[in-house]
């Protein structure tokens, strides 16, 4: 094979054999891994097994199976299998572990067993950016975005879904009995092996219904009314702008809007955005260190309570109100239509006349002030106003925060330009990373300290790319020392 470039002779013995270390040069992430482990105090963050036992056989210490863990989500490997694999052949996990290989079930194990110790490595990580000065920035963009999980759309069961299928095994049995009606009939001696099949068929379609009723029985014990047989925390939700349903979490997370990072994260199985604002925004606060923040929000996260919690706690919410007014919908003036006159406390309506405040009622929670105004009946706009004798407005006694809100939004019209270009390529990338079946793991502790690791592994990689690798690593002992 002249003229190529040759390779050498496998049977070849070397005098002095090359170090593991030769292989993994000075700029690979790898090494980054290796010295932010080294820095972690495992005890202080809740591992097991940081101090060994004094009788039995040696365990693995919890930095090597924590090392496993990060390099293999950093390089999109979560299976502990694919993990067990690679630590025999895999050059850059054999230098990161001492050629160390636990099996699968070790290292499936370490995660299941170590959830809490997990999610605060990811927490550790956020505060040694903030000490390398990479959360300066005033500003977070909030989202939630749904994860598919291990259960499947057919193991997951509401009454509307159980009405559903047993009316379909009613066609199916009614559809058989059909079948075996005519066979009766053409067949002389009484006996089919087709009738003997569709017998079969209706003995199992019975058996379902059973277990649909067992499981209808589950279902009334359930808050909210859902069962999920394979992964029990895991809901129905409502996914996307196609309004498809998926089985999964719900995951929300703050992303710093100056360098992507992401500051905080939360795995919840409620489907709806709606109260999640204040908690994600104040939790972001307290991991950037700052007094006062500024929180990004779509549509979904308005709450006016919400937005209250969040002034009250020092933090500047930008969130659209959604528009759902069904007067909108039917060409009738909107709540945006009537002018409030702070100084009188009242409205005035697009007809120039005055709606006073009339009482005080309580909605949902919350204390609302009604205004109307008397002309009403003889207003010569009624027509696109409303069609009751008066138009009623509603104010919340906490109104003028949201107001102000409204009036931050106008001034700053690309808001909502700067949340979608910080968090929603954050959700794009992780999913891209677990592929189609996002999670692995099953509860909703371990579905947290696994998309830890997800994060995890995307600070990371941020990280790297912002500083470098040699920067990086300087800056983690300095930090760590």
């Amino acid at each position: 094979m002249k003229r190529f470039v040759e390779g050498d002779d496998r049977k070849q013995v070397s005098l002095l054999p090359e170090c593991v270390d030769d292989y993994i040069g000075q700029d690979n992430p790898v090494r980054i891994v290796d010295v932010f482990v080294a820095e972690l105090d495992l005890e202080e963050l809740g591992f097991g097994g940081a101090t060994p036992a004094t009788t039995g056989r040696p365990s693995y210490h919890p930095s090597v199976m924590l090392k496993i863990y990060i390099y293999g989500y950093l390089n999109r490997i979560p299976s502990s299998r694919r993990l067990e694999r690679d630590c025999q052949r895999n050059i850059e996990l054999m230098w990161l572990t001492g050629r160390l290989a636990p099996d699968f079930k070790t290292i499936a194990d370490f995660r299941r067993d170590n959830c809490p110790a997990i999610r605060n490595v990811c927490r550790r990580f956020v505060e040694l950016c903030r000490g390398l000065k990479l959360l300066s920035g005033d500003t977070v963009a909030i989202d939630g975005s749904k994860f598919k999980a291990v259960n499947s759309r057919d193991r997951n069961y509401t009454e509307g879904k159980i009405d559903k299928r047993q009316q379909q095994i009613e066609e199916s049995v009614q559809r058989y009995l059909d079948a075996i009606e005519s066979a009766d009939r053409t067949s002389p001696t009484g006996f089919d092996v087709k009738t003997v099949r569709l017998h079969e068929k209706i003995a199992r379609l019975r058996q379902q219904m059973r277990e649909l009723e067992q499981i209808r029985k589950q279902i009334k014990n359930q808050p909210d009314k859902q069962l999920s047989l394979t992964d029990p925390d895991s809901r129905s939700m409502t996914s996307g702008g196609k309004r498809t349903g998926t089985v999964g979490y719900n995951v929300q997370v703050a992303v710093d809007a100056k360098h992507h990072l992401i500051v905080e994260h939360e795995v919840t199985n409620v489907g709806s955005d709606h109260g999640q604002l204040s908690g994600m925004a104040i939790a972001a606060r307290k991991a950037m260190g700052k007094s006062r923040l500024k929180a990004l929000a779509d549509r979904g996260y308005f709450s006016g309570p919400d937005i209250r919690a969040c002034e009250l706690a020092g933090i500047t919410a930008y969130v659209p109100k959604p528009l759902t007014s069904a007067s909108r919908k039917k060409g009738l003036f909107t709540k945006r239509d009537f002018i409030y006159v702070a100084r009188h406390d009242e409205y005035r309506c697009p007809a120039g006349e005055r709606a006073i405040r009339r009482f005080t009622t309580v909605e949902h929670g919350m204390n609302l002030q009604v205004y109307w105004s008397s002309a009403c009946p003889h207003c010569h706009l009624k027509e696109r106003c409303s069609p009751s004798d008066y138009r009623r407005i509603r104010r919340w006694e906490h109104e003028a925060i949201l107001e102000a809100m409204q009036r931050r939004l106008d001034r700053k019209p690309d808001a909502m330009t700067i949340r979608r270009s910080t968090v929603e390529h954050v959700f794009g990338t992780l999913k891209q990373w677990m592929g189609a079946t996002h999670f692995l793991t099953r509860t909703l502790k371990r579905v947290s300290a696994e998309m830890s690791l997800q994060v995890l592994a995307y600070n990371l990689k941020r990280v790297i790319n912002i500083l470098g690798v040699a920067k990086t690593m300087r800056a983690m002992k300095m930090v760590g020392s």
